[in-house]
């Protein structure tokens, strides 16, 4: 437990310098700040958490002891004085970190920006989010990073901080949620609630975080395509609402159709795509586009072939947390469009800043974590999720024939195999028995070696 309080000296150093409170402690990543060169080799960089204030520990310090008192102590005695003091301040340190934890924030970011030696990130930034128990999935790219994690408030400003010290990831666009006080019990495992293991229900996985490199941040497919080079026009959620009432311009949700089912902005057109990647194709057959040379315009109609080609509408578009309408836009512009608008901080922002009375978003918004959907001012949402198919179920989807816990739902039933959803029941039954896929040792390396006699019961255990 000492560990937290990083003091460095030896017993018979602490006796000699008789020192009445610990150092003070910083809430800096020592691999980050000014004192980096401490770091030695490839060690792990050590982290010193923030604290408060050491209890006043004025009774031991008030009055210089005499010569013969000072004289007349032992060494052990020495020791224990300090023992002591340190023991009290540990207790004050470890009161301030749990009322630290306790306060948990999920933070989604994102930042577009040349960055082809993404891979030299990965470990360090994951380390990182390991020391500082913050939690989520990171994703890097050549084209950026996006990411979504939860932790204290403390740890998600270091991690973060850490991120853009590189200047080409500085500024990173970033939306904020709240967790409620039942989550950050389960993040910590003090609830009940989730008898499988702590942090079942919790945002993310409280013990785990994903760095993931990939060729995309947010995939599209088309290399050409980049928002690094240019984007539409940002709008804020306050003239959010009075350029969708326009009835000159066409509103996309640039999300997929497991999201707008469960809510998205009145008026607005659903591509009902199931990937991103499809947004594209569904871009050039929507608005009839055709390439001219190296110029796209609108496809005349046969029967108007003596009009001039038909202007492309006013665009504005929408998705989570804005990331894959920065890229759309940019899709847009490059393909003819003129006029071309995204919500800046996505639909997580617009329902945090703006009113349920003045807004015009209608059913809840589906979050890729744990949290499932998200109402107005960001409060928890109704909806849970299907293991089967990760698709959001409302409480009437659980109550159709075709909704099994832990195996499939309505909007998957149909599309499983009996096979599938025998090895779904087997996956479920082990999570439900020993709270982890694949088994008490998964990921584990066994206790014994491959080779050495065990009992059946064993084997057959082991393998579940």
């Amino acid at each position: 437990m000492l560990r937290f309080c990083h003091w460095r000296f030896p017993p018979s150093l602490a006796a000699a310098r008789m020192l009445p409170s610990p150092p003070p402690l910083h809430s800096n990543f020592s691999g980050v700040g000014a004192n980096s060169s401490s770091t030695v080799g490839n060690s792990k960089p050590e982290l010193l958490f923030p604290q408060s204030q050491p209890h006043n520990l004025s009774s031991s310090s008030s009055s210089p002891p005499s010569l013969k008192s000072t004289v007349a102590f032992s060494n052990a005695g020495a020791i224990r004085q300090n023992m002591a003091t340190n023991s009290q301040c540990l207790s004050s340190r470890q009161e301030a970190i749990g009322s630290d934890i306790s306060s948990l924030v999920v933070v989604s970011f994102y930042k577009f920006a040349d960055f082809p030696d993404h891979a030299d990130l990965r470990k360090p930034l994951k380390d990182l989010c390991e020391e500082l128990r913050v939690s989520g999935g990171i994703i890097l790219a050549p084209e950026g990073i996006n990411g979504s994690i939860c932790g204290s408030r403390e740890s998600v400003e270091t991690v973060l901080a850490f991120i853009q010290r590189d200047v080409r990831l500085n500024g990173l666009r970033q939306v904020e949620t709240p967790v409620s006080p039942e989550q950050e019990a389960i993040h910590h495992g003090h609830s009940s609630s989730s008898p499988l293991a702590p942090g079942e229900d919790a945002p993310f996985r409280w013990d785990h975080v994903r760095v993931k490199l990939k060729k995309e941040i947010v995939t599209l497919g088309m290399p050409s395509v980049s928002p690094i080079e240019r984007v539409g026009t940002y709008v804020s959620p306050e003239e959010w609402n009075e350029l969708i009432s326009d009835p000159e311009t066409v509103v996309i949700d640039v999300r997929n159709t497991y999201e707008t089912r469960i809510g998205k902005f009145k008026g607005a057109v659903d591509p009902c795509t199931t990937a991103f990647r499809h947004f594209p194709s569904w871009v050039e057959d929507q608005f009839a586009l055709k390439q001219q040379g190296n110029k796209t315009e609108g496809v005349v109609e046969k029967e108007d072939k003596a009009e001039k080609p038909k202007t492309l509408p006013r665009i504005a578009m929408y998705c989570t947390g804005g990331i894959r309408c920065e890229k759309a836009s940019s899709l847009l512009l490059s393909q003819g469009f003129e006029e071309v608008y995204h919500l800046k901080g996505g639909i997580l922002k617009y329902l945090e800043e703006v009113p349920k009375t003045e807004s015009l978003w209608e059913g809840e918004c589906f979050v890729f974590d744990k949290r499932v959907s998200v109402e107005h001012g960001l409060a928890q949402g109704t909806h849970k999720l299907c293991y089967g198919c990760k698709q959001p179920i409302s409480d009437e989807d659980m109550e159709a024939p075709d909704y099994e816990y832990g195996v499939s739902c309505p909007y998957c039933y149909s599309k499983k195999s009996e096979e599938e959803k025998e090895r779904a029941r087997a996956r479920q039954t082990q999570f439900e028995e020993w709270g982890v896929i694949g088994g008490p040792d998964k990921g584990r390396r066994p206790a014994t070696k491959p080779d050495s006699p065990r009992k059946s019961n064993e084997k057959l255990g082991s393998s579940i």
